[in-house]
């Protein structure tokens, strides 16, 4: 059991539950003591009870922080290149497969989507063009 982490991260909505793993109990048995929550989105860390974190357990806490920020951010730009990816291929079944009973139950949504995200991307193009 020795190559397990010494920290364990329950991933919830704007965070985690932050635990600290023992195995070297007299059961031999693996035990969480939870010792944090973590709020990403106001990067806080609230010590769970009494307990008091150390230099080390904010350490690690800080470097999970920092991984998850960056993977959620890279899991956000994949996630707007597939959206791309269902527009093209949203517009080949528009032209090539979809009968007009299909047409006329997603054409209004998806006109009324895609004004506002035209509307939104040519703000913000027009504010960077402005900033340069």
């Amino acid at each position: 059991m020795a190559d397990l982490p010494n920290y364990y991260f329950r991933v919830r909505e704007n965070g985690a539950l932050v635990f600290r793993v023992d195995t070297e109990n007299r059961h031999r048995r693996i035990e969480m003591d939870q010792i944090a929550v973590v709020n990403l989105n106001r990067e806080e860390v609230k010590p769970q009870g009494d307990t008091q974190l150390s230099n080390d357990d904010l350490e690690e806490i800080n470097r999970w922080m920092t991984e998850r920020k960056t993977l959620l951010a890279m899991r956000d730009i994949d996630d707007i290149h597939r959206a791309v990816d269902y527009l093209n291929t949203t517009t080949q079944w528009a032209q090539s497969k979809a009968t007009d009973d299909q047409l006329e139950e997603v054409t209004d949504a998806l006109l009324l989507a895609m004004h506002d995200l035209r509307t939104v991307l040519v703000r913000k193009k027009a504010d960077r063009v402005m900033k340069s």
